[in-house]
């Protein structure tokens, strides 16, 4: 949820409950009442707020990608016109997202075959729609002569698939912390497009 969790509302508190049970016990294997009791409410008071189990992994993808978008789309509005920075800009976002969040990320790349197919149609424009911002942004580096890339859509697919696998491996403990991962991956990416960190 990327927030901390004494300032959540008691439906902020379901979904926390509900992303760490998808977590733990997959979406098939968790059940309404380990939710409601993990976020110590009654089952009719969890259904006072969603009305389903799906209802639940549905908000978690679907709010997920809003929240991942909004945040990569300001890092660009900040990031001013050199195409360097908006290439750093967006990387770094679309990282730190995985890093402050990767049970969100975990939960999102194994439970899409849960959705029901109009919320996998949203989540999925939702990607695509991220990944287009990428797209974009190489695509304005490479006609302004900063990166040299002969394939600019398959480039930045590479990029946000690179980015997005942090959620895999990285643990809050690890050997490595959030920052140096970060720029350790946007100097990986600016390598991908043909450009020497700086």
């Amino acid at each position: 949820m990327g927030r901390d969790s004494t300032t959540l509302s008691s439906r902020e508190q379901v979904l926390v409950a509900a992303l760490e049970s998808f977590v733990q016990r997959g979406y098939h294997g968790t059940t309404i009442r380990q939710v409601a009791a993990r976020a110590g409410v009654s089952v009719p008071g969890l259904y006072h707020h969603f009305p389903s189990k799906l209802a639940l992994v549905e908000t978690l993808l679907e709010g997920t990608m809003d929240d991942l978008i909004a945040g990569t789309e300001a890092a660009l509005a900040e990031a001013g016109p050199d195409p360097v920075d908006r290439f750093s800009a967006v990387v770094v976002a679309h990282v730190r997202f995985h890093t402050d969040r990767p049970e969100e990320s975990f939960v999102g790349n194994t439970e899409l075959r849960s959705l029901s197919p109009a919320s996998l149609r949203r989540v999925v424009a939702k990607r695509d729609r991220q990944e287009e911002i990428f797209t974009a942004v190489v695509a304005e580096g490479v006609a302004a002569g900063a990166f040299h890339v002969d394939a600019v859509r398959e480039a930045s697919r590479a990029v946000v698939t690179m980015c997005t696998a942090v959620a895999n491996w990285y643990h809050r403990d690890g050997a490595l912390d959030a920052d140096q991962i970060v720029e350790i991956y946007r100097r990986l990416a600016l390598n991908l497009v043909g450009v020497a960190p700086r």
